[in-house]
């Protein structure tokens, strides 16, 4: 199976442990941490979406220009454009990145974040609008003649493309949601399932449901599956646990940073989000090292699991994953800048050179 690894950039220096700094879209803290993820062995950067950020369409084009070889994973927003108009924009980008464009598609991450653009549908409908939306922006790419499409939520005479995507299979597509709604839309379009930092059982039982709504349109084997986590990763496991009680202490203060999206009044109550806060109650340390203290504390409100320990640790957690069948790995860090390059070098040479290994094992055993 493929391994993908896959970093993150936002429009300036920051995150939630860390307070914003620099210019609203700082160029060179864009640059610096895109090139520093290519040479840290990454595949991608995800580029997310909300409604209070810079445009991540704009950030996706400048990383792709200052890399050669780093592909993109970008979040894209159903429902705020016309589908016949993304499938143009996402084809035409493709060209511009020679092929190394990904799509994240996102339905809604919550009601308020939605709502700011002027999107009031409830969550179930969203999820309605995006089965429909990936309909027509794949028979956008795929057609060879102009075609006609009435259906609940879009309506187009005549619709066609003369630029398709460079990469010969299509841009691929990501996409998540835990919810039955969700599954059921990925398993008719995803590419990849992406799935928060749950822990073995949990992840386990997510992806047998995928892959059920897979076969049920006749995908089966066809959707791979990345998790998401945040890592900690020091030299020796005390000092990794260390970080993880000055984290928690940072994420509790009551005015700490707020970076990406802004902050929601209530407890997020997305499917992912209250599967998270699940996990959190379980305890606060899962399987070998899954941390979910700081998704009780902060809500789970998103990306908020954490593997913890020294690289060989944190390494030999994320096989245990890959045995279950996930084959990329979302890594958002709580200090980019120090911890993407740290997680390149040590992380992920370790979990490609096991997987080298187990993959030798049945022919040197012959």
């Amino acid at each position: 199976m493929t391994l993908e690894f896959i970093g993150h950039v936002g429009a300036r220096s920051g995150s939630d442990v860390i307070p914003p700094r620099g210019p609203v879209v700082d160029k060179a803290y864009i640059r610096e941490l895109a090139q520093s993820a290519e040479r840290s062995n990454f595949d991608r950067l995800l580029i997310g979406s909300f409604s209070t950020t810079p445009d991540n369409n704009q950030i996706a084009a400048f990383v792709l220009h200052e890399t050669t070889r780093l592909g993109v994973m970008l979040a894209h927003r159903t429902g705020f454009v016309a589908p016949t108009m993304a499938a143009r924009q996402l084809a035409t980008l493709d060209h511009f990145a020679d092929g190394r464009l990904g799509v994240h598609i996102i339905s809604g991450g919550t009601d308020e974040d939605q709502q700011r653009d002027g999107d009031f549908l409830e969550h179930d409908e969203r999820y309605a609008r995006t089965d429909e939306y990936l309909d027509v922006v794949r028979r956008v790419w795929t057609s060879a003649g102009p075609f006609d499409h009435e259906g609940r939520f879009y309506r187009a005479k005549g619709a066609f493309s003369v630029v398709k995507p460079l990469q010969p299979q299509g841009i691929p597509v990501y996409f998540g949601g835990s919810s039955d709604a969700a599954i059921e839309v990925a398993g008719k379009h995803a590419d990849v399932y992406a799935l928060w930092g749950e822990p073995l059982d949990q992840t386990a039982e997510t992806i047998a449901r995928v892959r059920a709504s897979a076969a049920r349109h006749g995908r089966e084997g066809r959707v791979r599956f990345v998790l998401a986590f945040r890592p900690v990763v020091e030299d020796t496991e005390e000092a990794a646990w260390a970080r993880t009680r000055e984290l928690l202490e940072i994420v509790r203060q009551p005015n700490r940073p707020v970076h990406g999206g802004g902050r929601n009044s209530s407890l997020p109550m997305n499917v992912g989000s209250q599967r998270l806060r699940q996990a959190a109650a379980r305890g606060k340390v899962l399987d070998k090292r899954l941390w979910t203290e700081l998704a009780g504390a902060t809500g789970a409100s998103g990306n908020s699991t954490a593997l913890v320990g020294t690289a060989d640790q944190v390494a030999d957690a994320l096989l245990d994953y890959h045995a279950l069948g996930v084959t990329s790995f979302l890594i958002r860090c709580f200090d980019p800048l120090r911890d993407t390059p740290l997680f390149g070098r040590e992380v992920i040479p370790r979990v490609r050179a096991a997987l080298a290994a187990r993959a030798l094992e049945p022919a040197l055993s012959a």
